[in-house]
């Protein structure tokens, strides 16, 4: 791999995993295109931390709180404490559903639903749903803000966002596409989404590093690595602004 493709796919993915298209698709796409072959698996472990990063830096004074709340434990806390512990919570509980599918089918699907036709169909597919979810939002004469999700809309968005392991499946769309259809208003959504997205990039990043290390960690260029880290970064502290 060259500096120039590092450059690139870090960008695509940096763009791509906070827009609702979808990155794993795009990252699969364009090597193909351009016949630059697949990426190792380091390289793609870079790639998702370095949109981590992104995130956890943008949101880094509400997870601060999201933290602190999580672990309080006095009883005569503010009401704020107690918004904020909650939503905690939704978002440690929204991580399981996808936990489980990857845990026991990551492989299958991965294996299953890589062909280009495939996830150029899913991405049409989920456009389309996500339009239709905008104009159903629009319609809604209340919307629900971030502190009135309740524990049916995140099981809802959880089961939903499992679907987004499915490559061709963006994860912000998908996600974005179901808090819409469960009344939130926009703001609401893009923001759970992007706090959602923070346990389950870091998961997929750490399943990852453990194939890494039980495939052997081959030749790395660690400076390769790190530009599509840095890329990646940089163009996902972006998109999320």
């Amino acid at each position: 791999m060259t500096f120039l493709q590092s450059i690139v796919l870090g960008i695509i993915q940096g763009l791509t995993e906070f827009l609702p298209v979808s990155s794993s698709a795009h990252l699969i796409f364009l090597p193909r295109f351009f016949s630059w072959g697949e990426h190792d698996i380091a390289f793609d472990i870079m790639l998702h931390f370095g949109t981590l990063f992104a995130v956890v830096f943008y949101f880094r004074k509400k997870l601060w709180k999201l933290f602190l709340a999580f672990f309080n434990y006095q009883k005569d806390i503010s009401v704020e404490v107690k918004s904020d512990k909650r939503l905690a919570w939704l978002i440690v509980f929204s991580i399981i559903p996808a936990g489980l599918v990857g845990f026991f089918f990551s492989d299958l699907i991965e294996n299953t639903f890589r062909s280009s036709v495939f996830m150029a169909f899913n991405l049409i597919f989920w456009g389309v749903v996500l339009f239709l979810a905008d104009r159903f939002s629009k319609r809604q004469k209340s919307l629900k803000t971030l502190e009135n999700i309740s524990w049916k809309n995140n099981f809802f968005i959880a089961c939903v966002q499992a679907l987004a392991l499915i490559p061709g499946t963006s994860r912000s769309g998908i996600t974005m596409t179901a808090g819409l259809f469960s009344k939130l208003d926009k703001n609401s959504v893009a923001e759970y989404s992007f706090l959602m997205s923070v346990p389950i990039i870091f998961l997929a990043g750490a399943d990852n590093i453990l194939k890494l290390f039980k495939n052997g960690l081959g030749d790395l260029n660690i400076a390769i690595l790190f530009t599509g880290f840095l890329f990646s970064m940089i163009s996902g502290f972006l998109a999320i602004s």
